[in-house]
């Protein structure tokens, strides 16, 4: 069978280049214990020389898309589906409140959480506010869940606080493993410097899957991707001992993407560490301040080499006789 030959058993990850749904229908019921993605938001565009979609179009192949993720997911498995807006010249659709009803079709998922994603960079915006989040739909399949929070867990703000009274007066009030990271988290989009970059223009990082892959998933179980982009979950989920599947249309986001997974498989792979805390900048810096120089700012500018991802991209497809997109 074609897709079953896309099987890489090294790094225990099928990556399918193709039409979603071809994957998925080729996949037994209940077969995954975490189907996570975030799909193109092709609305009004071109993908893969594909014809523009209508907002309803879109949500029609959601739901097909949807409905099969549903159907191979394991009772106690978990469906995350990561969204942001659609922007029109009169006004923003937010597409987690859009698609929120294709999931409640299914009578035994329940919605656990609408997970918020805050980044810091993006593009400004000069008529409305610069749109700075993104949101995650996290359904579970039946009322028996697997659900873990202490491999993600986030330093206590005050670790040090105490009781002040009753039987456990003097006692620490934090769990020493630090607290749950609640249903807002904050960390880096994958733009510029971001040690993950590559070609792909919406590319999520490896932390925001591996919080899900280590709080919903055991070692072994298979995670899957209906639209894997560039491989981030495969990557993530190769990370931390689990299998993965998932499909993409796009040729040259497959071929890094295997890049990515190889690496990933041998332990190579740089990504943002799931612990590393936000970055502060010095306030002394250049970047913190103005000072008014015209010195300062005529200082011919440090060269950085490109971040892990772009070379591996750029490895990936020389090999293929491809080119990295012009900037």
């Amino acid at each position: 069978m074609r897709i079953a030959a896309q099987w890489d058993p090294a790094a225990n990850v099928c990556l399918y280049r193709g039409d979603t749904l071809d994957l998925l229908r080729a996949m037994p019921d209940a077969s995954a214990q975490l189907v996570i993605t975030s799909p193109p938001y092709n609305i009004g565009k071109v993908y893969e020389r594909r014809r523009k979609l209508g907002l309803d179009e879109y949500v029609a192949a959601q739901r097909r898309v949807i409905d099969e993720a549903v159907r191979l997911l394991r009772p106690g498995g978990s469906i995350c589906w990561e969204v942001g807006n659609h922007v029109t010249p009169d006004g923003i659709v937010p597409l987690d409140v859009v698609l929120h009803p294709l999931f409640a079709r299914h009578t035994d998922l329940r919605l656990r959480n609408r997970i918020v994603w805050h980044f810091g960079h993006g593009l400004h915006c000069r008529s409305r506010f610069s749109g700075r989040y993104e949101v995650i739909l996290w359904f579970t399949k039946g009322d028996r869940y697997r659900f873990d929070v202490d491999p993600i867990r986030v330093p206590q703000k005050y670790p040090g606080k105490r009781a002040w009274k009753g039987a456990n007066a003097g006692a620490y009030t934090g769990n020493p493993l630090g607290k749950n990271p609640g249903d807002v988290w904050t960390f880096p989009n994958v733009k510029a410097n971001h040690v993950e970059k590559t070609i792909h223009p919406c590319q999520f990082p490896v932390e925001l899957v591996e919080r899900f892959v280590l709080a919903v998933t055991a070692p072994g179980d298979l995670v899957v991707d209906p639209f894997m982009g560039v491989g981030t979950t495969a990557c993530a989920a190769v990370l931390r001992g689990r299998r993965a599947a998932g499909a993409e249309l796009v040729a040259d986001y497959v071929r890094i993407a295997r890049a990515r997974i190889r690496l990933a498989a041998r332990g190579q792979l740089q990504t943002r560490p799931i612990d590393r805390p936000l970055h502060e900048p010095d306030p002394r810096s250049a970047l913190a301040r103005r000072d008014g120089s015209a010195a300062a700012s005529a200082r011919p500018r440090r060269k950085r080499a490109p971040t892990q991802g772009l070379r591996i991209a750029s490895l990936a497809l020389a090999a293929s006789g491809s080119q990295l997109p012009s900037a």
